[in-house]
């Protein structure tokens, strides 16, 4: 069994950096790029931990895992506890260990974060995933006494994953309705295999069913049913359908043939297995020079997509330059070095297009930074006269999403705002109407995964509280 060593061992180490497939072999499958800790490294990375007294790290993790105690355990090799620890508070440690921008949160707060080698929480969490789901390793629920009431939720993406498995474990009945054909939301449709292989979802998923979670595909909530009839038939409701209708913008052009939505390019790319044609029935049509619009993780992911789908070079086209790129660094490091193209401080202003209605270029500004917006960015403004063309034959739209309005117009009493989302209380998601709650992209626009684990978390103490107090819909 490996033991912590002195701390002026752990603050001389290094992190251990993440073992990956070389560019020059990824760009052509969609095998995940990282390959994940050997069990020497996770041990060697787990011993650099300083254990400190007052574990800040904790503060940046919406999951609400003891970073500490896990880590303790990879150290002791009880890798079986480890896993067991974080299942405490987080049913989807292979997915958030891979997703997670653990540099923006718990390594953030890292107090080893000050010499710029943070422990490698992320790395560390994948690993004991990973090894359990090899060990054949399974959750441990306490026996409970089944509750007679009922919760539904609408989406399952990381929100209402997250939510549906807390429930559960309280001994709620819980039902998730699931509009496509597999569950999973935005970590089946929206994230490529290179990033976040689909298995990895679908077992983790079928973890969360082992808890007692009902899982129901192919039912679109606010169509096959409205969330007003789910209301007669459950206590309470939480609603983490997501952000899935496309945004353009609203440039000439985008009606040519060639031009994809993200949401389009990705979901046929990742949940219909485009990438795997001809053994799988979607054919999707990738051009010579494909250019992403946006610099997010989702045109990260489009882009390098395109590359390995065919494309001989793929473009990134953004308004800011490379300091004001929102991706994490990591995926724009994986892309500069599998050969993506950045055209920084660029505009989109028209696409091109020939007789055929295909594209064949697109028309853009230069730009130049100015003081910062709201987000703290440099506002990106035009400079004048300084058009040009970039020859294209493709173009992915990446430049964000929106709420669909379908499940609200069949909510009464929930209320949205201007932009379609829907108004919750920051400390427990609840809507506009009582028993109802919300949380993840449909509240909070275009967010990280983890952050939608956060939300999903909150709405289920909340949830149970309400609950607790003899609370329903359905004695509404």
């Amino acid at each position: 069994m490996a033991e912590m060593i002195p701390i002026k061992e752990r603050m001389k180490r290094t992190q251990v950096p993440m073992p990956e497939q070389e560019p020059k072999e990824r760009i052509y499958n969609f095998k995940e790029v990282p390959l994940g800790y050997t069990k020497e490294q996770a041990i060697y990375e787990a011993q650099r931990c300083l254990q400190c007294k007052i574990p800040k790290c904790m503060q940046g993790c919406p999951a609400e895992i003891n970073i500490p105690q896990f880590i303790t355990k990879i150290v002791e090799e009880d890798f079986a506890g480890a896993y067991f620890e974080i299942l405490k508070t987080d049913n989807l440690p292979a997915i958030t260990g891979r997703v997670c921008p653990q540099e923006e949160q718990c390594q953030k707060y890292c107090i080893l974060q000050k010499q710029e080698k943070p422990i490698a929480i992320g790395r560390l969490e994948r690993f004991v995933a990973d090894w359990a789901r090899e060990n054949n390793v399974h959750g441990r629920l306490p026996e409970l006494k089944r509750k007679n009431q009922k919760v539904a939720i609408v989406g399952s993406g990381p929100a209402g994953l997250t939510c549906a498995a807390d429930l559960a474990k309280l001994g709620y009945k819980v039902t998730l309705f699931e509009a496509l054909h597999k569950p999973g939301g935005v970590l089946i449709y929206g994230i490529p295999e290179f990033r976040l292989p689909k298995s990895i979802v679908k077992y983790e998923i079928n973890e969360i069913e082992k808890i007692g979670v009902k899982v129901i595909t192919n039912l679109i909530v606010g169509a096959t049913i409205s969330v007003d009839k789910l209301a007669q038939d459950f206590d309470a409701i939480f609603l983490a359908n997501g952000a899935g209708a496309p945004r353009f913008m609203n440039i000439p052009g985008e009606n040519l043939n060639d031009v994809y939505s993200a949401n389009e390019f990705l979901t046929r790319s990742n949940l219909m297995k485009a990438y795997a044609f001809p053994e799988y029935d979607t054919p999707i049509k990738i051009g010579k020079r494909a250019a992403t619009i946006g610099a997010g993780n989702v045109a990260m992911d489009s882009a390098r997509t395109a590359l390995r789908l065919g494309a001989e070079e793929s473009y990134i086209v953004y308004r800011r330059s490379r300091k004001e790129v929102p991706a994490r660094d990591e995926e724009v490091n994986h892309a500069e070095e599998e050969g993506i193209i950045f055209n920084f401080l660029t505009l989109p202003v028209k696409i091109l297009g020939d007789k055929q209605g295909k594209v064949s270029g697109m028309e853009c500004l230069k730009m130049e930074l100015g003081e910062p917006d709201e987000s703290g960015r440099k506002s990106p403004r035009a400079i004048e006269n300084s058009n040009f063309t970039i020859e294209v034959d493709m173009v992915i739209d990446a430049i964000g999403t929106s709420a669909n309005p379908i499940i609200a117009r069949s909510a009464t009493g929930v209320e949205t705002n201007k932009w379609g989302y829907f108004i919750t209380d920051e400390k427990t998601k609840a809507t506009t109407k009582e028993g109802i709650y919300a949380g993840g992209d449909i509240v909070r626009g275009s967010a990280t995964v983890i952050s939608a684990v956060g939300d999903g978390k909150i709405a289920a103490r909340a949830i149970n509280e309400f609950l607790s107090l003899g609370k329903s819909l359905r004695k509404k």
